[in-house]
């Protein structure tokens, strides 16, 4: 088994902590700012182009030199990790299916004037369904949102990744090549839960806007190599952010 994490693009909220160092103003669930479609695009194409279907029987390429092959494509319902995902399934011919657990730490979320921290609906059902022609929407995805609920804590994030761990490796096998397009917060508790790790705000696995990191895991699964972490060689200097 293989497990692919990418980080969605940059989004109009990362350009904008980028250029003031604040998040007065930030959108609750953004979508890609100009340089992150590039990023997408970017990306999309650097796998389309390395795609392999031989190499759905090949297990020894450590670094990807034979290219790309994937099955299975997960994303965020965050709008910023679907429009990465989406830009990269549609190029390569592949279904993408939202996946709730795959969200940002905190969930969706704005500061009020009294600086609380406030969680908000989320898109609808038929947001995606309209503007994702195609995509397949997790069950617990309704026309009321999938979110409704208060700012998530950190012991939520930690319990949310070892249930994606546990989702992965009780329904998908051996042969399956996973793709999940999510954010940097939920990349570090996601590792760490693999690693048991304990978490804390002085140590990070950093992950640029579109960086790909991979993980193998062995077929009775007592082994789990972390291949690499936060490639982003595809990408010019000057779109590295």
């Amino acid at each position: 088994m293989q497990i692919y994490f990418i980080r969605h693009a940059q989004s109009s909220n990362n350009d904008l902590y980028d250029r003031t160092g604040k998040s007065d103003g930030r959108n609750e669930d953004p979508e890609l700012s100009p340089i992150g479609k590039i990023q997408a695009k970017l990306l999309s194409e650097y796998l389309l182009n390395n795609s392999n279907q031989n190499l759905r029987n090949i297990n020894n390429d450590p670094h990807n030199r034979f290219g790309y092959y994937f099955n299975t494509c997960l994303a965020s319902p965050m709008v910023r990790a679907i429009e990465t995902g989406w830009e990269c399934t549609k190029l390569m011919g592949l279904q993408l299916k939202l996946c709730v657990d795959l969200h940002e730490g905190g969930g969706i979320f704005l500061e009020n004037s009294n600086k609380e921290l406030i969680g908000l609906p989320g898109k609808p059902k038929s947001y995606f369904l309209k503007r994702y022609p195609g995509i397949i929407v997790d069950e617990h995805i309704s026309e009321e949102g999938w979110w409704n609920q208060p700012f998530e804590p950190q012991e939520i994030r930690k319990a949310r990744a070892k249930r994606v761990w546990d989702m992965i490796f009780k329904e998908y096998d051996d042969s399956s090549r996973i793709v999940l397009f999510s954010h940097f917060g939920f990349f570090n508790y996601f590792l760490s839960a693999l690693i048991n790790f304990e978490w804390s705000e002085t140590v990070k696995f950093k992950m640029n806007n579109a960086g790909i990191s991979r993980i193998d895991v062995n077929d009775d699964r007592s082994l789990k190599e972390i291949v690499y972490i936060n490639k982003v060689d595809f990408l010019p200097n000057e779109l590295i952010t």
